[in-house]
């Protein structure tokens, strides 16, 4: 059975004060405090040039050559047991350090073992594609293309993957707009309607929080109870009971006149 835990202030918590703070790093630990990983690092460092290595979450990471992505991977696969491929992708560091880092997430069924290689490439610069070790990394690579702009050179169908082929800019890059911008603002009714359809129905509103109040159509409540689709006036609202006339049998018809707020649970 598991052990018993008050709960009963976990609404009354605050777990974030500050949004902009930020999160302690992961202690670091040195390789040779694990034997499989010292073993492992011992192999690879023996035939290519390791960066930086150490144990992080648990895990072994290892800092390579861009160019020697493809024979790190396939000689931990074919002689160290990382068989899976469970995840690759990036992270946009242009801004910081004008580079992108790449990472390849393995795992070792056979050890029971995580391991992640990473290496960091410029803007332009392209990388080779890993898909004829690990199937696996067919979509991962479309979806790095498609998101950061980053050319996979050897890959069998090397086009976007989520957005449209059209589309302009890379959507999980830090320079690229939270709402989208110009382009992606008119892309729908460009597309959809027509370039002439413009000024006729205007930009599309990307901001999710966005409210119209004189929309009634798409918003039942806007500060105030309206009937769907009732022309949009300041005046106050009318509505004053929350039951529907004729009502539910042995139901009471509950005014808003009558209701109270109350102050604490009974």
């Amino acid at each position: 059975m598991r052990e018993y835990i008050n709960k009963k202030d976990n609404q009354k918590k605050v777990y974030f004060n500050d949004r902009f703070k930020m999160p302690k790093k992961l202690d670091r630990f040195d390789v040779n405090t694990d034997k499989v990983f010292k073993d492992d690092f011992e192999a690879l460092s023996a035939k290519f040039q390791i960066n930086d290595a150490y144990i992080e979450a648990g895990q072994m990471v290892v800092w390579i050559e861009p160019e020697d992505n493809i024979k790190v991977l396939k000689f931990l696969k074919n002689h160290l047991f990382y068989n899976n491929l469970s995840e690759m992708s990036a992270v946009d560091f242009l801004a910081k350090r004008g580079e992108f880092e790449v990472f390849y997430q393995m795992l070792s069924m056979k050890k029971r073992k995580r391991l992640r290689v990473k290496f960091s490439i410029k803007e332009q610069e392209e990388i080779k594609s890993v898909i004829d070790i690990y199937k696996s990394a067919d979509w991962s690579e479309r979806e790095m293309y498609d998101m950061f702009g980053i050319v996979i050179v050897g890959h069998p169908y090397m086009k976007r993957i989520l957005m449209p082929d059209d589309w302009v800019g890379y959507p999980l890059r830090k320079s690229y707009p939270l709402h989208g911008d110009e382009n992606a603002q008119w892309y729908e009714i460009d597309h959809i309607y027509g370039k002439e359809y413009r000024d006729i129905i205007g930009p599309e509103i990307r901001d999710s929080a966005m409210i119209e109040k004189e929309n009634t159509r798409g918003y039942a409540r806007i500060g105030r109870e309206v009937h769907f689709g009732e022309p949009y006036s300041e005046e106050p609202s009318k509505i004053g009971e929350y039951q529907e006339s004729g009502g539910v049998m042995l139901v009471k018809k509950i005014k808003k006149s009558a209701s109270v707020t109350l102050k604490k649970r009974h």
